[in-house]
């Protein structure tokens, strides 16, 4: 079974799939079952990679990283999103190389979590509850 939110990824040709709605199956690319993307949420050095989230008046900011992540064609970040704990708001930036990673916005929600997907080292979340 799927689960809203959940991300995939096709092994073979990259593909990245996003579960909008909750269903039974499993999810199939190339011939191959798609790889589910853990949600990495620790990192021991470095720290580029982690989401880091402010708000203030209700003017999200979310930064990946606490060095700033490389944005060149061989390590990017494919894109940002902020997913509000209820699960009723979401809003996702795709980045381009050389833009700076980091995604901001109006939101009601003071409690979300925030996701980046990075080309090289998978996908990574932090909490703001």
């Amino acid at each position: 079974m799927v689960k809203k939110f959940e991300i995939y990824k096709c092994n073979i040709c990259g593909n990245v799939v996003e579960i909008v709605g909750e269903g039974q199956g499993q999810l199939v690319c190339c011939g191959e079952n798609m790889e589910l993307l853990k949600e990495k949420t620790h990192e021991e050095m470095q720290e580029k990679h982690l989401p880091v989230i402010t708000i203030q008046d209700k003017y999200v900011t979310i930064k990946v990283g606490k060095v700033p992540h490389p944005m060149i064609p061989e390590h990017h970040i494919n894109f940002i999103e902020a997913i509000s704990l209820d699960g009723k708001y979401l809003k996702r930036k795709y980045l381009e190389i050389n833009e700076a990673p980091e995604l901001s916005f109006y939101c009601n929600s003071e409690k979300m979590k925030a996701r980046e997907l990075c080309n090289i080292h998978g996908l990574w979340s932090s909490l703001l509850e």
